[in-house]
């Protein structure tokens, strides 16, 4: 089964490191992105560059910035081929933010 580990992060958050904890932080990623059964990953740019979409009475309505005003903000993903859901725990518990004050939602993806 696929997983989408997503990963939530505090604005700032590595702007508290030094720059050797960054790099070790940076290197963890890059650890994760070698693990087996790796599908895909992505980093986003920062929450100030979303763009968000509504559609209200058939108008297309943007506004800058993020859906919604939150401590954490949506950063990036895994997408990992897991044996089963405490394997993809495993992996989501290896990615730095987890620790650093965010957080990793693990969610199964539709098989189709």
């Amino acid at each position: 089964m696929q997983y989408a580990l997503l990963i939530y992060t505090q604005p700032g958050m590595l702007d508290r490191l030094s720059e050797s904890e960054r790099k070790a932080v940076y290197g963890e990623y890059v650890a994760v992105n070698e693990l087996p059964g790796l599908v895909g990953t992505a980093q986003l740019q920062p929450v100030e560059t979303a763009t968000t979409v509504r559609v209200q009475d058939g108008q297309t309505l943007t506004s800058d910035g993020p859906f919604a005003d939150t401590k954490e903000v949506f950063a990036g993903y895994f997408v990992f081929d897991a044996e089963n859901l405490d394997k993809a725990i495993e992996i989501a518990a290896r990615i730095p933010a987890a620790r650093l004050g965010g957080v990793v939602e693990v969610r199964p993806l539709v098989e189709r």
